[in-house]
């Protein structure tokens, strides 16, 4: 298995590549995307599939929540999740991206509502998924000590 969130794993990590300092650059990307729209790129609620989708780099800007996000913030989300880390954007080209440089031409810094609600529901369903597989292993190992408890002493 994998450390960490799954949906920030970079191609590279999920198909067992040797990895560097490109793997930030991907992750940073997702959160870019995160941020912008308050949802993932990648998405699903069975781990092959999201990681399929990844490998492939299976993501798009759908309306209407990207219609009003600048096309230099797309092109620097595209150059993050770029799958060849060879040619994925570093971290000092994109410190001189247009989209962060000209930040007089980019659309205001003010999240749309949407956008908050969308992060809003994000959250609440990892945190919902979290509270389930926690009752879970709580569950599992309740049951497991209430048998062992019913065991006489000395018996394994």
């Amino acid at each position: 298995g994998f450390a960490g969130t799954p949906g920030y794993l970079s191609p590279e990590v999920l198909r067992k590549d040797p990895y560097g300092k490109p793997v930030d650059m991907w992750a940073c990307g997702v959160i870019l995307y995160i941020l912008l729209v308050g949802y993932p790129p990648f998405w699903d609620e069975d781990q092959h599939r999201l990681y399929q989708q990844i490998k492939a780099g299976a993501y798009d800007f759908p309306s209407p929540e990207w219609d009003t996000v600048t096309p230099e913030a797309k092109d620097l989300i595209n150059k993050m999740l770029t799958i060849n880390p060879a040619k994925r954007i570093t971290a000092s080209e994109a410190l001189k991206h247009p989209w962060i440089c000209q930040r007089s031409t980019v659309a205001s810094m003010m999240h749309r509502q949407e956008t908050v609600d969308c992060l809003k529901k994000f959250n609440a369903r990892r945190k919902l998924k979290g509270a389930i597989l926690t009752t879970m292993l709580a569950t599992r190992n309740f049951s497991a000590a209430k048998s062992l408890l019913k065991k006489p002493d000395g018996v394994k």
